[in-house]
């Protein structure tokens, strides 16, 4: 038995992958403590992981959109993301994230600490304590230091030529530069545990041992082999702890299911839109508004239902297509279940997702501005083409196995 420390923050679909992996390792026999915000406590108990609160890094202690500290939905372009996620998450606060690490090593000595890749501040924790550090990330690698891979953000398809492998290197090149803003921050924390300081900010994750992709390389683009230390290690996937049953519509129609980010994304006038859309189709549907809004906002006809959360591993067996902002989870589990997509991409991974699925043709992707005409004409499509459906139903089962041969727990136990 040997002791793992893991960390993350209130981000929405990357806590409970981490979650899941650190009750994979409880039930592998060994010591587990989890640090996080205080509204992650309930995912923890959920999968009987001992949980911890963060005390001088910032905190949320909800997940409604008014908690949300990223607030990343303000942003106006990619440099304005960029800025909040360097002064909220990954460098602004690394000096406190980095001392509540410290401090929960005193009581709890682990071997080895699991953090979430935007966690600087847990990093420097690491080195400065000579701990082992494996970084976990729950979708596609989100930034600009792995060689191969298509810019992320964009949505970007794999270079199809050298010219095209030479612009994605440049972009990728560009993306490193507008990160540098963040390395006084990152230094000083450094400098606080008598670390030197650092020319480039991504030379910090040259302290990890490992770097973990939970996703699967069925769906990935990123180059084969993996260059070291990136390994993939299956998707973490399940219904959250603050998911509830929901009652499906009556009736024979195919059910189109409809699912927006647990985060708030300022999600609205796309989600009205879809309801439109469907309201003029021969379907049932059922669309989750997920934590961030309330479903009393949103009027349909009775063929639509609408709640706050359903259980998606039991919805989507019964489903023809769904409706998706495209982030991780939300792509991947309808197509584990052979369901096509129809995908409105709103930032974040999310291009990138819809990209990946629909350049297998199991999905189509539009703009989340499009009006509920060109949405009702791409889920025609879907149902009425069985292409689609062929090709989720191609691309899921591989997904699936590799789900099924999730290996983190493995590779965690190899750095001890």
């Amino acid at each position: 038995m040997a002791r793992f420390l893991f960390t993350t923050w209130e981000g929405g679909g990357h806590v409970q992958p981490l979650l899941m992996a650190a009750a994979d390792m409880i039930a592998r026999g060994h010591d587990v403590l989890a640090i996080s915000d205080p509204a992650n406590a309930g995912d923890a108990a959920a999968l009987g992981v001992p949980f911890r609160a963060w005390t001088t890094a910032p905190f949320q202690t909800g997940k409604s959109r008014d908690d949300d500290r990223l607030r990343d939905f303000e942003a106006d372009n990619p440099m304005a993301v960029i800025e909040r996620l360097l002064e909220r998450v990954m460098t602004g606060p690394a000096g406190a994230y980095a001392h509540d690490v410290l401090e929960a090593l005193d009581a709890f000595p682990a071997k080895v600490i699991v953090t979430q890749e935007l966690l600087l501040g847990v990093m420097v924790a690491a080195q400065a304590r000579g701990t082992k550090l494996a970084l976990l990330s729950a979708n596609i690698w989100s930034l600009p230091n792995l060689a191969g891979a298509p810019p992320f953000g964009a949505g970007m398809a794999p270079a199809a030529d050298d010219q095209e492998k030479a612009m994605h290197a440049v972009v990728a090149q560009m993306a490193r530069g507008l990160f540098q803003s963040g390395l006084p921050a990152l230094n000083a924390a450094r400098a606080a545990h008598d670390l030197a300081p650092l020319d480039d900010l991504f030379a910090q994750f040259e302290a990890a041992d490992a770097i973990l992709l939970a996703t699967s390389p069925a769906f990935d683009f990123a180059p084969d082999p993996l260059p070291a230390p990136f390994a993939y290690v299956g998707p973490y996937l399940a219904d959250p702890a603050w998911v509830e049953p929901a009652p499906l519509p009556e009736g024979d129609a195919p059910l189109v299911v409809v699912s927006f980010s647990s985060l708030y994304q300022a999600q609205e006038k796309t989600l009205r839109n879809v309801i439109a859309a469907l309201s003029a189709l021969p379907v049932r549907a059922l669309v989750t508004t997920g934590p961030t809004l309330d479903p009393a906002e949103f009027e349909a006809p009775p063929h639509i239902a609408i709640v706050r959360s359903a259980p998606h591993g039991a919805v989507l067996n019964q489903a023809a297509a769904f409706v998706t902002h495209a982030g991780h989870g939300s792509t991947l589990r309808p197509l584990m279940a052979g369901v096509p997509l129809v995908c409105l991409p709103m930032g974040r991974d999310q291009n990138d997702n819809a990209m990946r699925a629909a350049h297998r043709g199991a999905a189509i992707t539009l703009s989340p501005d499009a009006p509920p005409e060109k949405i009702g004409e791409a889920l025609t499509r879907l149902l009425d083409d069985p292409a689609y459906a062929e090709a989720a139903r191609a691309l899921g089962a591989k997904i699936a196995s590799d789900a099924e041969g999730r290996c983190a727990g493995q590779a965690l136990e190899s750095l001890l």
